[in-house]
């Protein structure tokens, strides 16, 4: 328990630190700043122009799908770089450990296709 202890105690330093001085920084700027909301300051900006329409709309939810989607694969390429940089030095294990989760990916990656969640109409 002490090495892990040991071995984490800068970050464990860091997160401390870093939480106390946002917390500070937050309440200072909350509590210095008088807060005097008026029409101007809660309507919605649109690039200087009055709002066309309710800012508030719904999205589609292909929207999500498409963002979810993304950082999935995202996700995947950030697995396989450090994978493929130590392929050579992995045991056949890490080899097979990779070609499955890739696999389960592809899996799921046609069973979207084929369910019409990437069509767009």
């Amino acid at each position: 328990m002490k090495l892990i202890f040991t071995e984490y105690s800068a970050i464990l330093i860091f997160f401390a630190i870093s939480s106390l001085l946002s917390s500070v920084i937050f309440l200072l700027s909350y509590f210095l700043i008088p807060q005097k909301p008026d029409q101007e300051k809660v309507s919605a900006y649109e690039c200087g122009f009055n709002p066309f329409d309710d800012a508030r709309a719904t999205f589609d939810i292909r929207f999500y799908l498409v963002a979810i989607l993304f950082l999935i694969f995202d996700l995947e390429i950030s697995f396989l770089f450090p994978w493929s940089l130590v392929l050579g030095e992995i045991s056949i294990i890490g080899f097979w450990s990779m070609i499955v989760f890739l696999v389960i990916l592809t899996i799921g990656f046609i069973y979207e296709w084929y369910k019409g969640a990437l069509e767009w109409e």
